[in-house]
């Protein structure tokens, strides 16, 4: 069984993409990945591909069989070790054939673009799932970074945290499209999250008032 390169692209832009991950995805034989980085880095004639979807055992089947003959480069949005598909490679494969690739997670971005330290703040998914209640609940002086998606909007999600007590007031800031040329970051509050336009798909900060002028941006 030859190797299995799982390589962060990291938020989107290509000028955020790591060199070894670019090197990786360069020379790969084998490539797998989302469309739409199969669409971006793809080479073409003379690499094999395979686009991921639902049908993960699918995927799973494909690199199986091509990791007899070649290396497989697997390619995950942000960084491997943040929600992705490392989790389903590490239940199928031995860790021993796998090489992880890190990248820049879109949640590292949104910190960045704000100036915020985030070694304090506490990550939530809500990207395909929703986290325990406990992982909800108000804390004075919290920090929250949470990953959305279709489903799990800037609107529904700033409900879903008042009702587990953190006060309308609560700064939240509201970012999508991390690293592309129509970035976008909205600065409001829980309150009034849910009479602006709904965004999906991107990420959301909440910092709690008592908080705020530690970690006020510009």
């Amino acid at each position: 069984m030859h190797e299995i390169i799982v390589a962060g692209i990291g938020p989107g832009h290509p000028d955020y993409l790591l060199p070894a991950a670019a090197k990786a995805i360069a020379e790969a034989k084998v490539l797998v990945g989302g469309r739409r980085a199969l669409a971006q880095f793809a080479k073409g004639a003379g690499q094999k591909t395979m686009a991921v979807t639902r049908d993960i055992a699918a995927v799973m089947d494909f690199i199986r069989q091509e990791t007899e003959t070649a290396e497989v480069v697997v390619m995950v949005s942000g960084d491997p070790g943040y929600y992705s598909l490392l989790d389903a490679l590490r239940r199928h494969f031995p860790v021993t054939k796998l090489r992880v690739i890190p990248g820049l997670s879109a949640m590292q971005l949104a910190f960045a673009r704000l100036t915020l330290p985030w070694h304090e703040a506490r990550l939530l998914s809500f990207h395909g799932r929703v986290p325990a209640e406990k992982e909800l609940l108000y804390e004075k002086g919290s920090l929250l970074g949470m990953l959305t998606d279709k489903k799990n909007t800037s609107k529904t999600i700033s409900v879903v945290l008042m009702a587990h007590g953190w006060p309308k007031e609560t700064r939240l800031f509201i970012c999508a499209r991390l690293s592309y040329a129509d970035e976008k970051i909205v600065r409001t509050t829980l309150g009034e999250a849910g009479d602006l336009p709904e965004i999906s798909s991107g990420i959301l900060i909440a910092v709690d008032e008592e908080g705020f002028d530690a970690a006020r941006t510009r």
